[in-house]
């Protein structure tokens, strides 16, 4: 079950804009306590120390005793309001838990055996995709976790929802359907191989196509200079290609004779 933390609380009278201003320039945050049979009560928290409890990242799911002007009620936080510019918290909503109260939370989602998985000793990437499952428990029933076991897990395998193992009493949200929570994916450096193998052998292609063409190239001049365009005229003072003397006489035509 999960523990209770005790926390200090003060009942303020005014209420509005003006007034929560103040407080916070005086180091106090605005809040409110809501539910069950009581009617609401204004309350305000000191800014250090609901911040420090803030910044731990679990507010949401901490259970707390508020001591408000020596009157104890079980909460839990269920909104904190930030400032747009700093991100501090400016206003903090308290729900009151009374004995037997079912609520909905979201408990962190834990996962064992990972030195044991045959897939992350393969190299494979354990992808979490869902940090936190939302489930419907009793209010003095709060578990803090919940766990399962990846040991048996390879590449490509899922873990549902199934795979957990949930308190009594506690149901999950989605229902109906056995959703996914984590998967195991193939290792990135699979993918950069493939990539680097790839690339390779189109620079091998390419070089061999470059290679052809430029063979080509070489050869075409001396074809072009073994026969020479029909008609072309030595220049001036030089003297007629080789090919040329030895060419046969225009046909239809003898040698002239003396």
């Amino acid at each position: 079950m999960r523990q209770m933390l005790d926390f200090a609380a003060e009942p303020r009278t005014l209420t509005g804009k003006g007034p929560a201003h103040q407080l916070r320039l005086k180091g106090r945050i605005p809040g409110i306590v809501y539910g069950g049979k009581d009617a609401p009560v204004q309350v305000q928290v000191d800014e250090r120390n609901f911040g420090k409890l803030y910044n731990t990242g679990s507010l949401l799911q901490t259970l707390m005793m508020l001591d408000i002007g020596g009157k104890k009620t079980r909460v839990l936080p269920r909104a904190v309001q930030l400032d747009p510019v700093t991100d501090r918290p400016v206003h903090v909503d308290f729900m009151r838990l009374e004995v037997g109260a079912r609520i909905r939370i979201a408990i962190p989602a834990r996962f064992k055996g990972l030195e044991n998985s045959p897939g992350i000793k393969r190299g494979g990437v354990l992808n979490i995709v869902r940090h936190e499952i939302d489930v419907y428990c009793s209010a003095d029933n709060i578990p803090e976790y919940l766990e399962s076991d990846v040991s048996e897990l390879d590449i490509g395998d899922s873990l549902h929802i199934s795979h957990f193992h949930l308190p009594e009493g506690v149901t999950p949200v989605i229902r109906g359907r056995d959703f996914t929570v984590a998967s195991l994916a193939p290792p990135t450096t699979f993918t950069e191989e493939v990539t680097t193998t790839a690339v390779a052998a189109e620079g091998a292609e390419g070089a061999a196509a470059a290679e052809g063409a430029e063979g080509a190239a070489a050869a075409a001049p001396g074809a072009a200079g073994a026969a020479p365009a029909a008609g072309a005229k030595p220049a001036a003072g030089g003297k007629p290609a080789a090919g040329a003397a030895a060419a046969a006489p225009a046909k239809g035509k003898g040698p002239e004779k003396k």
